[in-house]
């Protein structure tokens, strides 16, 4: 499979805000459909045509599916999503409704990429989930086949799995776990699509040091290093944040997520902007070792 990496292309929408409050940093809440209408056109303006979703994101695929049929764009794009992580994954016919659901609420024929939502989905794969899958290929209601991950030792054995072409992993200015696991060179090998996720950490890296929640603190001088960071290379600290992944990792497509059309405008902006600033070797010397506890969203307290 030949892989595009177009300089914008590289970007994905994701999905979670159209559908439900999302993330630490989340100032508005879910925007209404007007709203997520002028994001998901503000993303297709900007080169985007990539669209992460999930049917545990609330109720973003039904939001997601309106917005590109009225748009009249639906056809044109790629739309990764996710089977709901709450059903049997061993269980042929909860796939197959599952599927189903997914192409009536997104208003499509076929799905460019089927995630697992769970890495521990990847145990099924010998006791009938890779059959499952196969037809959904041969079908051709599922172009690709991938799953989303928490664990480098996870990530190598999805790798070794033929029928996965795609996954997808977090990395940022402070998680560099899959980068040093060679994940990334293992994936390119494979030419498997790479997608991160959590490029902001939840919107973590972009708070002001003084609204973090008492229950965060221990997060307090991360932030702090990433301002000072900001200030050093004069760039705010989205510019910091995506000029290190896209330095970083030129074999990776990169997941944002925004909760109004101002904020992609400026995370788009930000990506394109063509300050020639190498930022990635301070940032790893600065954030060679980082506590789990912040980088692991699955680790904070609520």
């Amino acid at each position: 499979m030949k892989i595009d990496y177009n300089y914008s292309s590289r970007i994905v929408l994701g999905t979670a805000q159209l559908g439900m409050n999302y993330g630490i940093a989340n100032k508005t809440g879910k925007p209404d459909l007007a709203t997520a209408r002028d994001i998901v056109h503000t993303a297709w303006d900007g080169g985007i045509r990539y669209f992460d979703t999930a049917q545990a994101y609330g109720e973003s695929e039904q939001v997601l599916g309106a917005v590109l049929s009225d748009l009249g764009i639906g056809n044109e794009v790629h739309i990764i999503t996710k089977p709901s992580p709450d059903i049997d994954h061993g269980n042929k016919k909860n796939l197959e409704d599952a599927l189903s659901q997914s192409l009536e609420d997104l208003k499509c024929d076929h799905i460019y990429g089927l995630m697992l939502h769970r890495e521990t989905f990847l145990d099924l794969f010998e006791t009938g989930l890779a059959d499952t899958l196969k037809t959904f290929l041969r079908q051709g209601l599922v172009e690709n086949i991938g799953v989303s991950l928490y664990s480098p030792i996870r990530a190598k054995a999805a790798l070794e799995i033929p029928i996965i072409s795609m996954i997808q992993v977090p990395a940022n200015m402070c998680d560099h776990r899959f980068f040093e696991a060679d994940i990334f060179d293992l994936a390119k090998k494979k030419s498997a699509m790479m997608f991160i996720r959590s490029v902001f950490l939840q919107g973590l890296l972009l708070m002001d040091i003084r609204k973090i929640p008492k229950v965060m603190q221990f997060a307090a001088p991360v932030i702090d290093k990433v301002e000072q960071l900001s200030q050093e290379f004069n760039l705010t600290r989205e510019e910091l944040a995506l000029s290190y992944v896209r330095q970083k990792y030129p074999h990776a497509f990169v997941v944002v997520g925004a909760e109004t059309k101002q904020q992609l405008a400026s995370n788009l902006s930000a990506w394109k902007s063509e300050k020639s600033v190498l930022v990635t070797t301070r940032i790893d010397e600065i954030f060679s070792e980082v506590d789990e506890r912040i980088i692991n969203p699955t680790l904070w307290p609520h």
